[in-house]
Parts: C-alpha cells; sequence; structure tokens
C-alpha cells in the first residue's frame, strides 16, 4: 500500500466512509462509477470563441491602467475638477453582448487609429458625460434632474473632448504602436448602431469614473480583427522590454497584484507506513500508527505537488505551523 501523503489526491472522510463500506458490501464498483460522474468538464462556446489570450488581456489591462492616469491628469487639468478613472475590468466577448449591455440613451464614439486597419468603439455613459458639460458650461458639475439624449451643440462640444481623450489613448499605446486617432462618428442610441459584425470578438475595457461624487463609467471596445497584427506584442515580456521605468514599476505592481491573489495548496507531510487492508480496516480512534519518520526528523513541505522545502513542526498559540529550516534541491525532489 502506498504511503500516506504521496497520492496527489486526497479523500475526504465522507469518501474514505463511502469506500470502507464499499469494501465491506463487496459494491467497489459503484463508488468507483460515482465518483467518475462527480468529475466535472468545462464549458465551451463554439459560437463565442475565447480569442484574446490571458496574457493578452492582462497586457491590455497593464496598457489601460496606464492610460487611466493619463486621462485622470488630464480631464483634472481641462476641467480644474479632481476627477478619478480607473480600470475596472477586461474581459472578451461579442459585440452583440456588448451592445446589449449598454444603455440607453449613451454617447458611442466610432473611432479609427490609424495605421491599424478597422474601426473601434468608445462608449461613454451619460452618468459621466453630463457632468463634464456642466463643468465645461460653467455648472456646478451636477446630473439633470432627467437623463436625456445630447443635444447637437452638446455633441459639437463632446466631441472634442473625447479626441483629447483619443489622444491620450495613443500615447498609452506609443509603446506598442505609434497611432493617430480619428473620430468617424458619434451616435446616441447603442441599437442603431452596427458598424461591427454582432459576432466580432471582442476585449472590453470597463474603466470606472467619479466626478464630484457621480459615478460613470466609460467602455472602450477593440475588435479582435484590428489588434490581431498586434498578438505578438501583446505580451508581457515584450511590453517590459520595451517599457519606460514608470511603467516597468507600474508592470510589478500588477504582478505582484496577480500573484497575491492565487490561491496556493501547502501540506506539510507528517510521515508514512504500510498497512495491510485488513490492519487497516481495524483501525480505531485512539489507536497509533508508526510512522517511518523520527520525531527530530525534517519534515518535507509540499506547494501543490512539488516538494520544495524542509521544514520543522511547531506551535505559535494554540496553532500548528512549520518553520522552514532549507530548501529541497532539484534531484532530490524529483527523487
Amino acid at each position: 500500500m502506498p504511503e500516506l501523503g504521496d497520492s496527489k489526491e486526497i479523500l475526504s472522510q465522507e469518501e474514505i466512509d463511502r469506500l470502507l463500506a464499499a469494501l465491506a458490501s463487496g459494491n467497489i464498483d459503484e463508488v468507483t462509477e460515482k465518483k467518475k460522474e462527480e468529475i466535472r468538464y468545462r464549458k465551451y462556446d463554439f459560437r463565442r470563441p475565447n480569442k484574446f489570450s490571458k496574457e493578452n488581456l492582462r497586457t491590455l489591462h497593464l496598457i489601460h491602467d496606464n492610460y487611466a492616469r493619463l486621462i485622470s491628469n488630464f480631464l483634472t487639468g481641462y476641467l480644474r475638477t479632481n476627477i478619478s478613472v480607473k480600470v475596472a475590468s477586461v474581459d472578451q466577448a461579442t459585440y452583440e453582448d456588448f451592445l446589449v449591455s449598454v444603455p440607453t440613451p449613451t454617447l458611442i464614439t466610432t473611432f479609427k487609429l490609424h495605421p491599424l486597419k478597422g474601426s473601434m468603439v468608445m462608449e461613454t455613459n451619460l452618468q459621466f458625460i453630463f457632468p463634464i458639460i456642466s463643468l465645461l458650461f460653467g455648472g456646478s458639475g451636477d446630473m439633470p434632474p432627467e437623463v436625456r439624449e445630447l443635444t447637437d451643440i452638446e455633441l459639437a462640444v463632446i466631441k472634442k473632448l473625447n479626441y483629447r481623450l483619443l489622444e491620450n489613448l495613443a500615447q498609452a499605446w506609443a509603446e506598442i504602436i505609434k497611432v493617430e486617432p480619428e473620430i468617424e462618428a458619434l451616435e446616441n442610441n447603442p441599437r442603431l448602431h452596427q458598424v461591427l459584425s454582432p459576432n466580432e470578438i471582442v476585449a472590453i475595457i470597463t474603466f470606472t469614473t467619479e466626478i464630484l461624487g457621480n459615478n460613470g463609467l466609460i467602455n472602450l471596445c477593440l475588435p479582435f480583427e484590428v489588434l490581431d497584427p498586434l498578438l505578438a506584442k501583446l505580451s508581457a515580456s515584450y511590453w517590459f522590454s520595451h517599457a519606460t521605468a514608470a511603467d516597468r514599476e507600474a508592470f510589478a505592481r500588477h504582478m505582484e497584484g496577480f500573484l497575491a491573489e492565487s490561491e496556493l495548496e501547502v501540506s506539510a507531510i507528517l510521515g508514512g507506513t504500510e498497512l495491510r487492508v485488513r490492519e487497516f480496516l481495524k483501525i480505531e480512534v485512539g489507536d497509533i500508527v508508526v510512522l517511518n519518520r523520527k520525531v527530530d526528523e525534517e519534515l518535507e513541505l509540499f506547494v501543490e505537488d512539488q516538494k520544495l522545502f524542509k521544514v520543522q513542526p511547531g506551535r505559535v498559540g494554540e496553532k500548528l505551523c512549520c518553520q522552514i529550516t532549507g530548501m529541497i534541491e532539484r534531484d532530490e525532489a524529483d527523487g
């Protein structure tokens, strides 16, 4: 019988009880079949394939986190009011799903970034637009009593502002490619906006904004077909090697954040022993099982299924703990 802790799978107490009951009754096959049925599979929608890799999305997050800082500084100076813009999420979906999620009315800006071929979309909802319009026209930056569509004069003013926002976007993308923004059209109703195919896969970068207590959203919609020639450059290694010192620092902070959110299973193996099934079935509460390890001998600490550290067991207060005393060499770990 293999040593305790050598298996990569750890049975729960319920599974152990079920297995012992099956051994006693001779119905071990039924337990095996139930175990197979519990295997879960991740669903994949072939109509909505994931064309952007996780690394592509992480790099887009990094680029547009820098963009959020740029437009925060620009809008704060332009409007002489403290304005906060932060990246909320970076994801991929179909263009149809994006349009369904957009409120009505809103402001859809279709633009190009030359020399990239194809159109992109920026959606700025009215909770972001109206406070800016109020400030530009000498108001207090409050939202109007009712949300309405923008007038022609307001559209003309916001078109100039959006062009400045796109200039900052070009600056954020400068490390990847030099681009020149061009606004093609502005639309109040997203349901009438069909510049892209409904099934087109797009990267959606969502920003949260705060202006004088008013919270709004900005959405950038970047089609896969437009970014396809740049995918090789949308990797953390490429961006990091071509970034400035400030960008490298931001990259390091993001990597620390991603790593801090990762969950790892850490386990220390007290020892192992060999038992016959007959002996195993006779074990009761209070019995002593002799392990193949001395009391003062160092234990092995596993991170996931990798044997990495030598440790000494101990106690801190009422909690059991381990003190790392050394690394396990690769040859020893493989053995």
